[in-house]
């Protein structure tokens, strides 16, 4: 309304509701909303009054910084990717294009090498916590095949410098992935965008392999990273139904025989407290091969619920 509004002159009740697609009632309370936002709408009577802008109104450029910049068209994108977003695909796109019209061309460019490059798995929380500007350059080199150099982080707390061959950035579970050749390991290595402490660019350019998918890859990297745990589960039931619970992220499966309805599930986890509840979820057959640790988890679960279900009203 505010776009027909911009355009000038005086539009009537009928004639916003007939553009709008909605009721004359709708478009008085979308006046009252403009007005809330301190938007000079002009209410004018007679025959042929309506609504019109105050003379010289024009709404204020935006302003974002690169980070608010990319909260809002990530948001945007990655909302409509994971099925978060209700409206229309139009509609989605449509944002993302006012927004990215409205930037500087230097960061626009860099925001449309992040959008080009970057894959979203199904996220598990919604924060996606990264430098703007480390996140940007990597996405930057991904597209332009470029390598970059990283000063990283490791997990022990390890601090390292290495050349790396960008092959792709991926969002999953909250956090940021590069995924690209190592030049330190000489193997193709998955890096957490946030331990990234400087990034820059170097000369010379690359090629990915063919077939290279950074999601999967990062998915695999993830599941496959050693935790203090090794577990080993076999369960009688579909990869289907056992995904539904145990992302590949999670765990990896191996169908033991095809003759058989037994899958082997392996973790890898710091933890085990959060695997019971998991496999009870599942409500299919079950064995423990290791650790042992974990049977015994199982054990104390059951007679938590057991326990539970023994309650009675008061006690």
């Amino acid at each position: 309304m505010l776009e027909i509004l911009q355009r000038g002159g005086t539009r009537t009740v009928a004639e916003l509701a007939e553009r709008l697609d909605v009721d004359e009632r709708t478009v008085r309370r979308y006046v009252g909303h403009l007005l809330d936002l301190d938007i000079p709408v002009r209410s004018v009577r007679g025959r042929h009054g309506g609504y019109r802008l105050s003379p010289g109104y024009r709404m204020p450029p935006l302003m974002l910084t690169d980070e608010e910049a990319l909260a809002v068209l990530l948001g945007l994108v990655a909302g409509r990717r994971a099925g978060l977003i209700t409206t229309s695909v139009a509609a989605a796109e449509s944002a993302v294009a006012k927004v990215r019209r409205v930037l500087p061309e230097a960061l626009g460019r860099r925001l449309d090498a992040l959008l080009e490059i970057a894959d979203f798995t199904a996220p598990a929380r919604s924060a996606l916590t990264a430098e703007a500007e480390v996140l940007l350059t990597v996405a930057e080199a991904a597209r332009d095949r470029r390598p970059v150099e990283l000063a990283y982080i490791a997990a022990h707390g390890g601090a390292s410098e290495r050349v790396v061959h960008p092959y792709g950035v991926v969002a999953h579970s909250g956090r940021w992935y590069l995924t690209g050749f190592d030049s330190a390991s000489g193997q193709v290595r998955t890096f957490r965008v946030d331990r990234i402490r400087g990034v820059e660019m170097r000369a010379g350019t690359f090629a990915v392999p063919v077939g290279f998918d950074p999601a999967q890859r990062v998915l695999t990297a993830i599941a496959e990273t050693p935790y203090q745990h090794e577990v080993s589960v076999r369960i009688r039931s579909t990869p289907e139904q056992i995904r539904s619970v145990f992302p590949p992220a999670v765990a990896s499966l191996e169908e033991i025989d095809l003759d058989t309805p037994w899958v082997r599930v392996r973790i890898r986890a710091q933890r085990l407290d959060w695997i019971p509840p998991l496999l009870a979820a599942i409500d299919r057959p079950f064995v423990v091969e290791r650790p042992d640790t974990l049977r015994d988890l199982v054990r104390a679960l059951a007679s938590r619920l057991a326990g539970h279900a023994d309650a009675r009203q008061g006690d």
